[in-house]
């Protein structure tokens, strides 16, 4: 989401490289959302918001993006799916289902050109590639923002800029429409990989 920073659990996104959803689902918003490999496709088939992505498993799309784009936040209706780069996304249940989590779970995805594959998935035990948990990273966003983490809402920074992120939307490998990266796409993934390396040092 200009230059920014969001929360750690993004970098478990990093090593895997790239997601969205299908199509709404039927189901009732008082019954738990069934959710396979399926469920997530190219990430930019889904609506873009200052920088990430948003759906609704149930149809209701204006209700995810009303949230998303309110100056003052709110809490997203169930169905909604929020993801930034390909391989994390988040997705609310209907409420009452994880009350610890805001109904928010959490998923790690491997994903390639035939699709993608739920590495990880839960509410409060998800942790991303360096050992850090989703939600305790997400919790730290202030309550107004219903656990999104965004420049200035609280979560702790991680060093991820626009560019960065844009890439790896770009190279999303599920998608059928993707353009060849450019020079200056290859330097942002160097500097990528630096900063991971860098994070993962002893």
């Amino acid at each position: 989401m200009p230059t920014q920073r969001v929360s750690t659990t993004t970098l478990c996104a990093f090593f895997l490289l790239f997601s969205l959803i299908a199509p709404a689902q039927a189901t009732s918003p008082t019954q738990p959302l069934t959710i396979t490999d399926d469920t997530f496709t190219c990430i930019r088939d889904m609506t873009p918001v200052r920088g990430f992505f948003v759906d609704n498993l149930l149809g209701d799309l204006d209700a995810t993006l009303a949230v998303a784009h309110s100056d003052s936040g709110g809490r997203y209706p169930p169905g909604s799916v929020v993801q930034l780069v390909p391989t994390e996304v988040m997705v609310k249940h209907p409420e009452g289902f994880s009350p610890a989590t805001r109904d928010w779970e959490f998923f790690e995805l491997q994903v390639d050109s035939s699709g993608s594959r739920i590495a990880k998935r839960g509410f409060v035990d998800v942790e991303n590639k360096f050992g850090g948990n989703c939600f305790a990273c997400h919790l730290k966003a202030e309550p107004q923002w219903d656990m999104i983490c965004e420049t200035g809402r609280g979560c702790d920074p991680i060093p991820l800029t626009a560019e960065m992120t844009a890439v790896l939307q770009k190279a999303d490998p599920r998608c059928t429409d993707n353009e060849p990266l450019t020079a200056q796409d290859l330097q942002h993934l160097q500097a990528l990989r630096q900063a991971i390396e860098a994070l993962s040092a002893p």
